[in-house]
């Protein structure tokens, strides 16, 4: 099959204004991202999986639980007052008789008590029966009626809530669930993610020689995309040609028949020739949500949508640049189709004097130095180092801001809370 001819794409404004024509502000960005989307549906997951998902309708006993009488300890179970004569395990008793049982063990009929094995004492008579003596070891009056016993119902009768809908599930909520004879839940459907990761200079090893690049997408990408409320699917990798995005835009199947919600692309937004993002797009019959946001960096971030209803976010193949966009435009997309709010942003205090810039919104990671958020160092859109050492992001406006100003900022997946570390 012939691949739909390649057409440029003409830069819809000047790529240094304050909101070149066409491209959205970066609170626009965001609240389109979010706005577009609608949750998904219920999923049914297997128990391994439901850890950290959200309940879509309640856990009910499917039977009392326990189902049926059980000791709560090894011993005997005994009827009527001791001595007691032993029966088989299991069999019904007769007031004086006992039976071996392990914890965990049926509770025969007839039985009233259970008698500790620390507090019974077993002795053979001379007419070939075995029996069972409370021992010098048992409390005053034991076994009492009742004892040692667990009740059937006693931790939840047939048809009650053991887990009401919108719960996070933990372990100890999977375990009980396993204990009530459930082997899936269902929860609140969370977006399953593809990422393509573009660029034939690009090495996944070693230290790369020039003209090469060490790949900072492969190792972080799906952690991150998982912080945001995604679901890693596969992670595919392809060169720079349009023949190659087109194929990976298209084939967008998942192992096991799972088709993703969203496609995360690396590289090929910008407005060259070599950058194919949008006419690959386009050619599928997808149409762009997003082509440009009036933010530094991460500005040739773009959002499109596909006929299947796939979406698609196009990071910028610098990787400062595409964390910024991710945020912007994938956290409040992810957000959306997970059943969660829009990522909140807070105000903080500016540890310095900011100038204006005549780019919209400039996006700079920043480390709390004695209260105040300080702009890191080392925050070319192809670096890492200073969102590495940083607590949190601000959206500086293109106006500047002035020291102490309380100027927008959003926290890191990795880092959650976005207020000062405490002085001690």
């Amino acid at each position: 099959m012939t691949a739909p001819a390649l057409r440029t794409i003409e830069s819809p404004g000047t790529a240094g204004g304050p909101a070149a024509h066409g491209e959205h502000t970066w609170a626009e960005a965001r609240r389109l991202a979010f706005d577009c989307a609608s949750a998904l549906g219920p999923e049914h997951v297997p128990l391994r999986e439901a850890n950290g998902r959200t309940l879509a309708g309640d856990v009910v006993a499917l039977q009392e639980m326990p189902h049926y009488a059980s000791s709560a300890m090894d011993g005997w179970t005994v009827s009527g007052d001791g001595p007691w004569v032993l029966t088989e395990p299991g069999a019904p008793l007769r007031s004086g008789e006992a039976s071996p049982v392990v914890t965990g063990g049926v509770i025969p009929p007839g039985a009233q008590a259970v008698l500790r094995v620390e507090s019974g004492r077993v002795a053979p008579q001379a007419d070939g029966r075995t029996v069972l003596f409370v021992g010098e070891a048992a409390s005053p009056g034991e076994p009492r009626p009742g004892q040692h016993i667990r009740k059937s119902g006693e931790e939840a009768a047939a048809g009650e809530v053991l887990v009401p809908a919108g719960t996070t599930l933990n372990p100890a909520h999977i375990a009980l669930a396993a204990v009530a004879g459930f082997d899936r839940l269902t929860v609140r459907g969370k977006p399953l993610v593809k990422m393509l990761v573009t660029g034939s200079e690009v090495v996944t090893g070693s230290t790369p020689a020039p003209g090469q690049v060490r790949d900072a997408f492969g190792p972080q990408l799906g952690t991150v995309i998982q912080m945001l409320g995604g679901v890693p699917g596969p992670l595919v990798r392809i060169g720079d040609s349009y023949e190659e995005w087109l194929t990976a835009l298209g084939a967008s199947e998942a192992p096991m028949g799972q088709w993703p919600d969203v496609i995360v692309t690396t590289g090929g937004t910008g407005r060259s020739g070599a950058d194919h993002f949008r006419n690959a797009v386009l050619a599928l019959g997808g149409r762009l949500l997003i082509d440009g946001i009036a933010m530094r960096p991460g500005h040739p971030a773009a959002l499109g949508k596909l006929p299947n209803g796939r979406f698609v976010v196009g990071l910028p193949g610098n990787p400062l640049a595409a964390l910024m966009a991710l945020f912007t435009v994938g956290g409040p997309l992810l957000a959306a189709l997970g059943h969660q709010p829009l990522p909140g942003i807070n105000r903080v205090p500016c540890g310095t004097t900011i100038d204006a810039h005549r780019a919209s919104t400039r996006l700079m990671p920043f480390r709390w130095v004695n209260g105040l958020a300080a702009p890191v160092h080392y925050t070319g859109p192809g670096m890492m180092r200073g969102l590495a050492n940083a607590d949190g992001v601000m959206a500086v406006p293109s106006r500047g801001v002035q020291l102490g100003e309380p100027v927008p900022a959003f926290a890191l997946p990795w880092h959650p809370e976005l207020r000062p570390p405490l002085v001690r």
